[in-house]
């Protein structure tokens, strides 16, 4: 039986929506509250209506900058660090394929001296902040960032380079 988009459950509209954001299989299928995130997460990748669901949403995120820039404050605010403590206590992280991590909420890598490992993560309660002031309409700051993200947008999407001051 094929499934149309709109007969997705909510489960899978949540995988849909996580996965637009970070892009990680893994951890949407995880938020979406699947029992086996990795397994489950491409079971789902594999089905068409699945796949145009994410597109829309891609789409979606491209037209609307407010939006975007949204979703990477809840991605701060909420997103899993889990990856990052593994990388710290990993035997040889210059070794390693550091492409499997997902470091979205890392601002900040240091090596002392003492050859210990330091990392400095976004500041969640700021993210909050900035979700709660734009959900309310009281960024000012804000209001600028989306005129400038979005004129950025029209030029990608004009193909200037941007480059040129």
């Amino acid at each position: 039986m094929q499934r149309k988009l709109h007969s997705l459950t909510s489960r899978e509209k949540e995988f849909c929506r996580f996965y637009a954001n970070s892009g990680c299989i893994r951890e949407s299928a995880a938020y979406a509250g699947y029992s086996q995130p990795g397994k489950s997460g491409l079971a789902l990748l594999q089905r068409k209506e699945i796949n145009d669901e994410i597109e829309r949403l891609f789409k979606e995120k491209k037209q609307n900058p407010r939006q975007l820039a949204s979703l990477g404050y809840e991605r701060l605010a909420f997103g899993n660090v889990s990856d990052a403590i593994k990388l710290m206590f990993s035997e040889n992280p210059h070794g390693e394929n550091l492409d499997k991590y997902d470091l979205f909420n890392v601002a900040e890598i240091k090596r002392p001296k003492d050859n210990a490992m330091e990392i400095k993560f976004f500041d969640r309660i700021k993210a909050l902040e900035k979700l709660e002031n734009s959900e309310n309409g009281t960024d000012s700051t804000g209001s600028e960032f989306y005129r400038a993200l979005l004129g950025g947008l029209k030029k990608s999407d004009s193909g200037e380079s941007g480059d040129e001051q």
